[in-house]
């Protein structure tokens, strides 16, 4: 069994080289409570810290992780509580003006959602029943991709899954109408672990696009709920990715 040891130490370093440097900023935190900006609804694959990846301070965003970053939707809400009770505390207590869904490349979750291996005890039939909150994008894939490698259709699901948690999330009355009015943007990331970048999706162009900042800073992305997933497929169809 490996030494957790290693953790005691980076806390120290915490402590050290970023506490004790930065006494404003958590006195901050402290007595005006957390602001973050944006929900970030993440995978808890330990390779994929959203707070790593954006070089977030404490207290910028607040995060739900959980396996294949996946949103059910209102009609099961109640079921999967430890994920939609996250979700409105940030949008409806914390009032955050954005919500991201970051999926990521060779995401174990949707590799299983992908192989649909009958479970063969309860912990796999507890991860079976959560990974169904993405079986229509599965199916999309099946249909729109059968010719395709395992790799490509699983890197193709990986990217309707974010579709799907998108929708789901349009589901909720709270979260449509925010939308509506303006108070919230929705936003599908997608993190290539292989090449070190990260993708967007676009409505318009009906695909995720890498990133590419500005010179001062942001980024161009679409604020608009996810298009119709068959033209993700259609991109797929004519140019996959390698």
């Amino acid at each position: 069994m490996s030494d957790v040891n290693i953790f005691l130490k980076g806390f120290r370093r915490f402590q050290h080289h970023y506490f004790d440097r930065n006494p404003e900023l958590f006195d901050r935190l402290i007595t005006e409570g957390q602001r973050p900006r944006a929900l970030v609804v993440a995978c808890c694959d330990s390779r994929c810290d959203p707070g790593v990846l954006t070089d977030s301070a404490p207290g910028d965003m607040f995060v739900v992780r959980n396996v294949a970053n996946l949103v059910p939707p209102h009609i099961q809400a109640a079921s999967y509580a430890g994920t939609t009770s996250a979700i409105a505390f940030a949008i409806c207590n914390l009032g955050v003006e954005h919500v991201i869904v970051m999926g990521h490349a060779r995401c174990g979750g949707i590799r299983a959602l992908m192989e649909n291996k009958s479970p063969g005890c309860d912990e796999e039939q507890l991860i079976a029943k959560w990974l169904g909150i993405a079986a229509d994008a599965r199916q999309q894939v099946l249909k729109e991709l059968p010719d395709k490698s395992h790799e490509i259709q699983t890197r193709a699901c990986e990217q309707a899954s974010i579709l799907k948690s998108l929708e789901n999330l349009m589901s909720y009355p709270w979260i449509s109408r925010r939308v509506d009015e303006g108070k919230l943007a929705l936003h599908g990331w997608y993190f290539d672990m292989g090449n070190g970048t990260l993708m967007q999706y676009h409505s318009e162009a009906g695909e995720f696009l890498v990133v590419e900042p500005h010179p001062e800073g942001s980024a161009e992305h679409s604020e608009e709920p996810p298009g119709q997933p068959q033209r993700l497929f259609e991109n797929w169809e004519s140019s996959p990715p390698p």
